[in-house]
């Protein structure tokens, strides 16, 4: 029993505490990076890249012990390495070994950007000494979900177990997909709540603009981004759209409420997961969690509770877009780049939520499916998603030309957003482009494409 630890929560104020505590006034906005990629092996016998083992010769717990020797802390789990810590910087593991860089909040994009860099040439690197390739695509190309290593980290044992009752593509999620997110702050309840409503409601122009997962064993899908659409359907409970933001009463407290109708997965005692799977934190709150009878949860349970919705803009002491394929070295810095332009600057933020005022849930939901396999030929309200694209991006770029914040060569950060207005330009989304070369120039060869496409 933990009644008489300080750090205990039994009332919702204090969970309102915890998220008005994330408010910071302008001048301390920070945006952070968070990206994955896929390792793979080339298998002679087969001829094709296989998924990497955590325990194999020059498998996932070399590539971790490896970056170790560059100053990262190892965190152990079972006596089993399962992540890596520097600064506020992290790498971990997804569940099928995907190796996510969470970036430390920074001040501008040059800064992100360098450490996404140094991240990945460090990767590269030590993939080329362990005959490892890393791929960033928003799905696996070739294999099936059946075929790759899970990873030990016990969280996963449970959300295993539990996935499959709640949706048909729960352990696809878990196991084959990659994704690019940034993080950013703000000033006040009223500027979280404009911000999470514009994000979610232009959320899916992102989607076509990074869609990147357009092959599925070896062949084409049917989607330009086939993670998007596995996520509908993960967990109806804690993902996709967030519908309570485009709600006109939405606050710190109505995500609270969200947040606590969304079932449990686990709590951590002794370094230990409990499975809690489909309990109420509700009930926790009042001591009456059946798997830990008389306890109270801690804002650190909280914390974790809430990392478990994964909807595709989810609110914490900053505000987390989530809803973009992994890609390109240039895309993942082009993904906070872009959000930052939109989200920092007043008019821009204003601009943006003009073009989107109208949309409902529905019109998103909607246009988030379709999206997933039309790209930019997608419409909503009789409104192209190119154009939609073309004139964010110029807010955007007008957002980041107006911060001024100068590299050491005096350039401000609109360069980061060239990527963006070339796959404008060519009115193809990455997917479609990808598709032309697998078929064109990589005579439809998996391998061809995974070799071109590597980090």
């Amino acid at each position: 029993m933990n009644k008489n630890n300080e750090n205990i929560i039994t009332s919702n104020l204090q969970l309102l505490e915890w998220f008005e505590d994330g408010c910071k006034p302008k001048e301390n906005w920070k945006v952070g990076t968070e990206h994955e990629k896929f390792a793979l092996k080339f298998s002679l016998d087969e001829n094709k890249y296989l998924p990497v083992s955590y325990e194999e010769k020059n498998g996932i717990e070399s590539i971790l012990n490896e970056i170790s020797n560059y100053g990262w802390k190892k965190i152990f789990e079972n006596n089993k390495v399962i992540a890596l810590t520097k600064g506020r910087q992290s790498i971990t593991l997804e569940p099928g070994g995907q190796i996510e860089l969470s970036g430390e909040p920074l001040g501008d994009i040059h800064s992100t950007c360098k450490e996404t860099n140094e991240h990945l040439k460090l990767l590269k690197k030590i993939g080329e000494d362990l005959n490892i390739t890393l791929l960033g695509l928003g799905c696996r190309p070739l294999e099936k979900t059946s075929e790759i290593p899970w990873m030990p980290k016990d969280r996963y044992k449970i959300m295993r177990e539990y996935m499959p009752k709640k949706g048909s593509k729960g352990l696809d999620m878990m196991l084959s997909t990659c994704t690019v997110q940034a993080n950013l702050d703000f000033s006040s309840e009223l500027d979280m709540i404009k911000k999470t409503s514009v994000a979610v409601k232009i959320q899916p122009i992102i989607t076509a603009l990074f869609a990147n997962s357009s092959l599925s064993l070896g062949k084409p899908n049917g989607f330009l981004s086939k993670r998007r659409y596995i996520w509908d359907d993960t967990d109806s409970d804690r993902c996709g759209v967030l519908k309570i933001a485009l709600e006109k009463n939405f606050s710190f407290q109505k995500y609270i409420n969200y947040a606590l109708s969304v079932p449990m997965y686990f709590v951590i005692r002794n370094k230990k997961y409990i499975d809690c799977t489909g309990k109420s934190f509700a009930d926790f709150m009042k001591g009456k969690l059946d798997s830990l009878p008389d306890e109270y949860p801690t804002i650190k349970d909280w914390e974790d509770h809430v990392s478990t919705i994964f909807t595709e803009v989810r609110l914490k002491k900053f505000i987390e877009v989530r809803g973009a394929d992994a890609g390109s070295w240039s895309r993942t810095c082009a993904l906070p780049a872009f959000w930052v332009g939109i989200l920092y600057d007043k008019d821009c933020l204003d601009a943006a939520e003009r073009l989107c005022k109208s949309w409902n849930f529905s019109d998103i939901t909607k246009l988030s499916y379709d999206v997933s396999k039309k790209g930019f030929s997608a419409e909503i309200k009789g409104l192209s998603i190119m154009g939609l694209g073309r004139e964010l991006i110029a807010i955007s770029k007008e957002g980041l030309r107006v911060r001024r914040m100068l590299d050491n060569s005096g350039q401000d950060e609109t360069g980061y957003l060239e990527v963006l207005e070339e796959i404008i330009s060519s009115g193809k989304t990455p997917a479609e482009l990808m598709l032309y070369d697998f078929k064109n120039k990589w005579d439809k060869d998996i391998n061809k494409l995974i070799k071109n496409l590597s980090y």
